[in-house]
């Protein structure tokens, strides 16, 4: 299992609090630090179900600066949406584990992470 996390991300320490809890073996990907590649990020984005507007940080100051509230909601607009997201990754929402299946989840309620260790 991967979980990617920001360390001062309270649900990330949570998912992990609740990982260490089921004896869950993980590996933790800081992903600020180690910024997943376009490629990455799409097959996580194909994985969870949903489009890289459905999962990116509307408040954080990178995306004011980009005005991606602006940006079309499109297929057209996907590749777009992944190369900012994967150039700016703190625009990703966290955080985001993925079971050796490659079953994925936005591990930020209790019900996903239950999910993803049951899973």
């Amino acid at each position: 299992m991967e979980i990617w996390i920001n360390p001062r991300c309270s649900k990330c320490r949570t998912a992990l609090s609740t990982l260490d809890e089921a004896g869950v073996q993980y590996t933790v990907r800081r992903y600020l630090e180690d910024p997943p590649s376009a490629a990455e990020l799409t097959g996580v984005l194909e994985r969870l179900g949903l489009e890289p507007w459905d999962v990116a940080r509307l408040d954080e100051d990178a995306a004011k600066e980009l005005d991606l509230r602006s940006w079309g909601r499109t297929e057209a607009d996907r590749a777009r949406w992944v190369e900012a997201m994967s150039a700016h990754p703190q625009l990703i929402q966290r955080p985001i584990i993925t079971a050796d299946d490659g079953y994925t989840v936005i591990g930020r309620t209790p019900d996903a992470l239950d999910d993803v260790i049951s899973h």
